[in-house]
């Protein structure tokens, strides 16, 4: 069995290992390894609307689905996780949302020092660089991360700013500066009309240094363990079974799906279940694998007549596609170049709250079961609640690495999840039939106004939403009885182990979490490299 040694192992190069491999590996003296399961690349990465064709692509994505339950009407939820340099990453809408100031001060007040706004808000402006107009002092111009302003333009954006503002919400430039109140253009990870993925920003630079290891297509099958240190990890490639030691540590960034499956596969979790899994015990931490949390959110459409020319269902028709392909190849705009949602509205669903509670975005289309766009034009809204209550779990079935765990998301068991998603979902309804939008929305395909009652519109959220693909929570951060990992990162009761990626999130951030995400991963290698 091949073995080698190395300062770092960083298990996992998506949206915060990438990071953590750039930034250990900034320093000659640290040899770093970092594996990822997935491929080096895949084609339909760099083209922003490649996402569609990523999103249920097992060259790409490990295509999770969560099991069966109540909040979910008895439906498998597609879960796709990126399975490439990058990670999620190099799949995902390219949407780029911070959260909110109360978000991490959330996550001061409960216990974890150094992560309030104040603490988090230098890191994300040293990790970006954005190319819009905003206020300094909140927003990074040098950064590794390319992040920009939507540039897109036309009627139907413009009718829903001001159907949104005839409705009370406000238009806002920068929805990640002082405030994250109102209804904007989306900012997102796209340069030049390719995406901004970790892998780009962040391991492309670092790829020529002598002393990063960047494996790929290496699984990890456990971690090494002697006695309450963590020394390494063994993986395979090809079939072939390898072992790396860590001189100093080993980083779990895998994800809030992989990092507790991998934790709980190398005997560190809930005893009970270990043992019935056939996993020997070697470390007690029941909160591993809970505490999942997730946008849970319905999409609702309206049409729009074709002949207004206002969505891509009715500028695609005919030869319409190959202009979209022209105009992408010449200006880096159009379909091709979009984020998954290029407008998007932070509400607050009652008074008296200090900051939004729910998300709406739009996609100016109508997209068909496998993401293609419907033959009818149209027009699709989602929305969920921020800061979601409801939480679920992720745990290993067998022993096995390459068995997917099972998910269990129990959406909508919270009350807060069920009343927001309401209120949410009729303020959409209010914007969408604003004077604004008159002869624009015409008709609502989904859920129907047929549908008015409580019961009703929650049955149909039931048999019809999805999430957002924000799963966060599994290894939280925290001094409690169920966090994983400490306000440094580190798995309680084990030395020479951290877990740094979305996993480690005490609660939902509002929003898209792959902001978020990159800072977890620059974070966590300031930590690292002070010796924390």
């Amino acid at each position: 069995m091949q073995s080698q040694t190395f300062d770092y192992i960083v298990v996992g190069a998506g949206s915060a290992g990438s990071v953590l491999a750039n930034r250990l590996s900034a320093d000659p003296q640290h040899r770093v390894l970092v594996l990822e399961a997935g491929r080096e690349s895949h084609p339909w990465s760099r083209i922003p609307v490649g996402f569609a064709r990523l999103i249920e692509n097992p060259a790409a994505n490990w295509v999770y689905s969560s099991e069966p339950d109540q909040g979910t009407g008895g439906r498998r939820i597609p879960i796709p996780r990126g399975k490439l340099l990058g990670g999620s990453s190099s799949i995902n809408g390219m949407v780029f949302v911070r959260g909110q100031a109360q978000d991490y001060d959330q996550w001061a007040q409960l216990g974890n020092r150094g992560w309030s706004y104040r603490e988090v808000l230098p890191v994300f402006k040293d990790m970006e660089s954005y190319n819009g107009q905003v206020d300094e002092e909140f927003r990074g111009r040098n950064g590794p991360l390319k992040v920009s302003e939507n540039i897109e333009t036309g009627a139907l954006y413009d009718a829903l700013i001001k159907a949104a503002g005839e409705v009370g919400i406000a238009y806002t430039r920068d929805y990640n500066g002082a405030k994250q109140d109102g209804i904007g253009m989306t900012q997102m990870t796209i340069r030049n009309g390719r995406r901004m993925s970790t892998a780009v920003c962040y391991l492309d630079p670092a790829r020529s240094r002598p002393n990063l290891t960047i494996q790929a297509n290496a699984l990890t099958e456990c971690l090494l363990l002697e006695g309450k240190r963590c020394v390494g990890v063994r993986y395979a490639v090809n079939g072939e079974t390898r072992e790396a030691r860590a001189g100093r540590e080993v980083i779990v960034s895998a994800g809030s799906i992989n990092s507790p499956q991998l934790l709980e596969l190398s005997g560190i979790g809930q005893p009970d279940l270990l043992r019935s899994r056939g996993v020997e015990v070697r470390h007690e931490l029941n909160g591993v694998g809970e505490n999942l949390r997730d946008h849970y959110s319905p999409r609702m459409k309206w049409i729009v007549p074709e002949a207004l020319r206002m969505t891509y269902n009715a500028k695609c028709r005919g030869l319409g596609m190959v202009w979209q392909a022209l105009r992408y190849a010449t200006t880096g705009r159009g379909l091709l170049g979009l984020p998954a949602s290029p407008i998007r509205a932070y509400i607050r669903t009652r008074p008296g709250l200090d900051a939004p509670d729910a998300a709406i975005s739009w996609i100016p289309f109508l997209a068909a079961p496998d993401f293609r766009l419907a033959t009818q034009s149209g027009i699709t809204a989602i929305t969920n609640i921020l800061r979601s209550e409801s939480t679920g779990n992720i745990h290993i079935v067998s022993n096995s690495p390459r068995t997917p765990p099972a998910v269990h998301f129990n959406f909508m068991s919270a009350q807060l999840d069920r009343d927001v998603t309401l209120e949410a979902m009729r303020i959409t309804r209010r914007i969408m039939t604003a004077p604004s939008m008159q002869g624009i929305a015409t008709d609502e395909l989904a859920p129907g106004m047929n549908m008015q009652s409580d019961d009703e519109l929650l049955d149909w959220v039931r048999k019809n939403a999805e999430t957002t693909y924000h799963p966060v929570g599994t290894c939280k951060m925290g001094h409690d009885s169920m966090a994983v990992v400490d306000d440094q990162l580190r798995v309680h009761g084990m030395q020479g182990l951290r877990v740094a990626d979305a996993s480690i999130m005490p609660t939902l951030t509002s929003g898209n979490t792959n902001a978020p995400s990159i800072m977890i991963g620059e974070k966590a290698s300031r930590m690292i490299l002070s010796g924390a």
